[in-house]
């Protein structure tokens, strides 16, 4: 018999979406966050730019007409009448900046970020004649025209974080199976396990290979220590991958497995922790894209199992994932920009195509020269995406 005061029925039963509800809501408070952070250390007091001096004599201004790019300018301001004056720069009947009480034989400054256009300055006495102020259009002005509001960022770097979690899960459930694999003293399942959680680490290889400490537990190749495979300190994926495609067996692998779903684990909760800044969405994907094309593709990261065609695709999709979340605002701000980044990724796409999932060992030099390349195109263009949006 159920209880009168319980709820009964498909009420009863917690919303399903409700994790994902509260899930998206965190991801938005953090995003926000971030974004505050973000504001907070690239704010900056007035930058001096190129200074332009000016004399006001008791006649007017000279230079009476003055050309400057639009920015930040500094004029220089030097009294040469025997009157005590200001300056101003003019909109119609509007000031945009002025400098008030310039003594006589003084000099004083004057920082300003000024749009294109024309403006009116005014030369000391009233019935002196009015110079010319002409602002031209530059790279600083075209950016600022175009460069999306904070607030704009905030959808992007939220759904970027729920990727990221959404990979870290997958990472620490596929960890958990290759372990779970090794520890049965399952070869055929490891060997195939080491290839699935391989993939997930890529996808996130770009935010993740930030924290030094646990890259260098999860990631390291044996050539960065001095008794190669055989030093206690070789650890990580490609230590059980050493003993699963060298010595073709789990023995003795337990270990170092287990070591390893811990650290991906605590690199789940340090990537949760972890703050991005707008421009971070760009910039961690070039330095990822080039790092593939400089040191990955040539010589491959799987030294063993030679997995890396696979790997090199689960790269592109996470950064693909963060670059193409910014493609609304830079349509917006430089379509043209969008559509190189976007023939950059489906470069690299169609040579991996080319490729296939095959052993790396086979591939030839040529291939991985112009899968190199192809990458460090790609880095290129990706870089040009905070300058599109007004972030360089």
């Amino acid at each position: 018999m159920s209880n009168p005061g319980q709820p009964t029925g498909p009420a009863a039963r917690p919303p399903r979406l409700m994790p994902l509800a509260v899930a998206g809501a965190a991801a938005l408070a953090v995003a926000g966050g971030a974004l505050f952070y973000y504001a907070s250390k690239t704010a900056t007091g007035p930058e001096k730019g190129a200074v332009h001096t000016v004399t006001v004599n008791a006649k007017g201004c000279v230079p009476n007409e003055v050309t400057v790019p639009a920015g930040r300018t500094t004029f220089e301001i030097v009294n040469a009448s025997d009157r005590t004056l200001e300056w101003e720069i003019l909109d119609g009947v509007m000031v945009v900046e002025e400098r008030e009480n310039i003594a006589p034989g003084f000099r004083s400054t004057l920082t300003a970020r000024l749009k294109p256009g024309t403006f009116e300055i005014a030369c000391g006495l009233l019935s002196n004649p009015r110079g010319t102020l002409t602002v031209t259009p530059s790279a600083d002005s075209e950016a600022e025209r175009t460069k999306p509001p904070l607030k704009a960022f905030i959808g992007p770097l939220s759904e970027y974080r729920v990727y990221v979690g959404l990979q870290s899960s997958a990472l620490v459930r596929e960890t958990e199976k290759l372990a779970a694999a090794i520890h049965a003293g399952d070869l055929d399942a490891a060997r195939s396990q080491y290839a699935a959680a391989r993939l997930p680490y890529k996808r996130l290889e770009s935010l993740a290979g930030r924290i030094a400490d646990l890259e260098n537990r999860i990631d390291p190749l044996a050539d960065y220590f001095e008794k190669r495979e055989e030093d206690p300190g070789f650890t990580g994926f490609h230590r059980i991958e050493y003993g699963l495609f060298s010595q073709n067996a789990t023995d003795g692998l337990a270990p170092a497995a287990d070591a390893l779903a811990a650290d991906v684990a605590a690199l789940k909760d340090r990537l949760k922790e972890t703050r991005l800044a707008p421009d971070e969405l760009a910039a961690t994907a070039a330095r990822q894209a080039r790092r593939l094309a400089e040191e990955t593709v040539p010589h491959g990261d799987n030294r063993y199992g030679h997995t890396d065609p696979a790997e090199f695709a689960a790269n592109l999709d996470g950064i693909e994932k963060s670059v193409s979340l910014l493609y609304p605002l830079v349509e917006a701000a430089r379509p043209e920009t969008a559509e190189e980044v976007k023939r950059g990724f489906s470069d690299v796409r169609a040579l991996l195509s080319d490729i296939g999932d095959v052993s790396y060992r086979s591939v030839d030099a040529d291939a991985r020269a112009r899968l190199s390349a192809a990458f460090a195109t790609l880095a290129g263009r990706i870089d040009t995406v905070n300058p599109a949006l007004g972030m360089e």
